[in-house]
């Protein structure tokens, strides 16, 4: 009794299977989604965030850099990673004194939420949370770059 209705699962199952036809997936355009993500961008989005203090932040934005930022960027922030070269990626190191974003928390904001189409993830719509955001911005500025610039300038100087 129990043969059929394996048998009609079985007819079902290959059946369904038939009727499927072949799916390409399409990923969207790299433009789109950073048009996308600039409309959707707001500093507002960032008022609400606290934290119990700059420990917590700075161990939470380590956590995203390793996570989301360091193939590219690297582990020191410099750039030139094996990962962004196999890729074709001109990834800017992120602690250069000259850094176009170096001062300012804002356009790094911006920056990590829209990406760009040449390659940087659109991670306000794609990726990671407001909160996380405001964590890696706090790394790069406030731990990151300082102790890399400092170590270069303690470097040279002798």
């Amino acid at each position: 009794m129990r043969r059929p209705l394996y048998v009609a699962i079985g007819v079902l199952s290959v059946a369904g299977l038939g009727g499927c036809a072949p799916h390409e997936f399409e990923p969207p355009d790299r433009e789109q989604q950073v048009v996308r993500a600039d409309a959707e961008f707001s500093l507002a989005l960032f008022d609400t965030i606290t934290w119990t203090g700059d420990r917590q932040r700075e161990l939470e934005g380590n956590v995203v850099y390793s996570s989301y930022c360091r193939n590219c960027h690297g582990p020191l922030g410099r750039g030139g990673t094996e990962y962004a070269a196999n890729r074709d990626l001109e990834v800017p190191s992120v602690v250069e004194p000259d850094w176009r974003f170096a001062e300012a928390r804002d356009s790094i904001l911006h920056q990590i939420f829209v990406g760009h189409a040449a390659g940087m993830p659109t991670w306000g719509v794609a990726g990671i949370s407001i909160r996380e955001m405001d964590a890696v911005t706090f790394y790069l500025q406030e731990i990151l770059r300082p102790e890399i610039l400092g170590e270069d300038a303690a470097g040279s100087g002798g």
